[in-house]
């Protein structure tokens, strides 16, 4: 049996000199690659107790939505500004030229969830934190993070230490 790395492809010097872009869209396109992230992801939320599967924009869409299905949780979408509908909460965040914007419905979270948040790559750790200072805002509890890889290069779990995070691959550098 393959292990997930052997799915992931990577892309060297993309999308700029010296970066090694970790492709997921090889993952997705094998079912049994998918399938294989699909349980690693659900492996790291083995006894969890949690209320809620919270997915980034739009990549945790794809990892969060069959890990809520399959734990018959609800899925809460955390999105780029201006693209929810009805009243929402937005917090900002640095990017390495300039800043970031997500959004989430001010009645996605209830006071006193547990939320597991789910998204493909920690990079610098900006769209997840944001993500869970929402969650915490509107009263809820972030109980883990986790993601299919991670770069560690760019420190985003340093940015995320007051968390319980997890990933399924890590890759040294950037």
């Amino acid at each position: 049996m393959k292990k997930i790395e052997e799915y992931v492809r990577t892309i060297p010097d993309f999308p700029s000199q010296g970066i090694m872009f970790r492709d997921i869209t090889t993952v997705l396109r094998d079912a049994d690659g998918f399938r294989l992230a699909i349980d690693e992801l659900l492996k790291l939320v083995e006894g969890l107790d949690f209320d809620v599967v919270v997915g980034a924009e739009s990549r945790g869409f794809i990892f969060g939505a069959p890990i809520a299905y399959e734990l018959h949780k609800p899925l809460v979408l955390v999105r780029k500004k201006g693209k929810l509908p009805g009243d929402t909460i937005e917090c900002s965040y640095e990017l390495e030229y300039g800043r970031a914007t997500v959004e989430m419905h001010k009645d996605a979270i209830k006071k006193g969830q547990k939320a597991l948040l789910v998204d493909d790559l920690i990079a610098t750790g900006g769209t997840i934190e944001a993500s869970a200072k929402m969650v915490e805002e509107l009263g809820g509890e972030v109980v883990k993070i986790i993601f299919l890889m991670e770069l560690k290069g760019l420190k985003g779990r340093e940015r995320l230490s007051k968390y319980d995070v997890a990933s399924v691959i890590s890759y040294e550098g950037k």
